[in-house]
């Protein structure tokens, strides 16, 4: 397994690859890599010749005071999970390399990024879609992996493919949940046994409002109510719940099963989980 710091050895890697004839998948990734990562390298291992996994901490997606700083850095133990599950390439520069000193340039979606954590979150979606644009640039992938746990950021990505025309293939990855049903994220690495206990009443909410829309409940104010009462507690603040489309994260007034998804987001404490469920 090759690890590749800078852009021109990695770009040169990708222009062997498809000098000779192989098909490249991404998976882009900011480290401290957990189950539900290894489950896209193993999608992006079955869909494609070679396997390149980005390991980088993009400083541009970070509001102020956000955790930028503290956020969980495991580069040995990334790179040692990424050859257990034969990757051929990890792609892990510097910030110094993706963006220059001067760098004035950003990719910015304007639709789709405005809903969920885009308002709580200003500029975050310009970042992802900026290092994205970047990344596959560089890489210059067939296909990029991307998980569902995100899924407004998997809507933005696609949008920003299809304006700009982006010669990349989306793949769409299941989330991979804890025993408890707590969705995996590299932040739950702030949370101790405890608090990971109490989070599970974050997927226990979504399926209480997904029982609803089963039974037939087709009423967005209803299914939200239901999920902010149920997840609400001493310790879990919420920052939105919201009934959205499934395709594009867009707010919807009815809600259909098969087209529509829980979105929601929450403190706990101090740390910032979000988590959707299909209806």
């Amino acid at each position: 397994m090759k690890i590749i710091s800078s852009a021109e050895e990695m770009r040169a890697f990708s222009k062997e690859c498809r000098r000779e004839n192989k098909t490249v998948a991404l998976v882009p990734t900011m480290g401290a890599l957990h189950a539900g990562h290894l489950s896209l390298i193993d999608i992006a291992r079955k869909s494609a010749d070679i396997v390149v996994v980005s390991v980088f901490v993009n400083p541009t997606q970070f509001g102020p005071n956000e955790d930028f700083a503290n956020y969980p850095r495991k580069p040995e133990e990334d790179f040692e999970a990424c050859r257990s599950r034969g990757v051929d390439a990890v792609f892990a520069p510097p910030a110094s390399e993706i963006y220059r000193p001067d760098a004035s340039t950003y990719i910015s979606e304007e639709q789709i990024s405005q809903n969920l954590c885009g308002k709580s979150r200003p500029k975050h979606f310009r970042g992802v879609t900026t290092v994205v644009g970047i990344l596959f640039n560089i890489v210059r992938p067939d296909k990029a992996v991307f998980g569902l746990k995100d899924a407004q950021q998997v809507a933005v990505i696609r949008r920003m493919v299809r304006d700009l025309f982006f010669d990349v293939e989306i793949v769409e990855a299941p989330i991979i949940r804890e025993d408890s049903g707590l969705a995996l994220s590299s932040r739950n690495a702030y949370l101790d046994p405890g608090e990971r206990e109490g989070a599970r009443r974050i997927y226990e909410s979504l399926l209480k409002g997904k029982a609803l829309a089963d039974d037939g409940c087709t009423n967005v104010d209803r299914i939200k109510a239901l999920v902010i009462n149920s997840v609400s507690s001493a310790k879990i603040r919420v920052i939105y719940v919201e009934v959205v489309d499934r395709l594009t994260s867009l707010p919807v007034q009815v809600a259909e099963r098969g087209k529509s998804r829980i979105s929601i987001a929450v403190w706990y404490g101090r740390v910032r989980l979000i988590d959707n469920i299909e209806i």
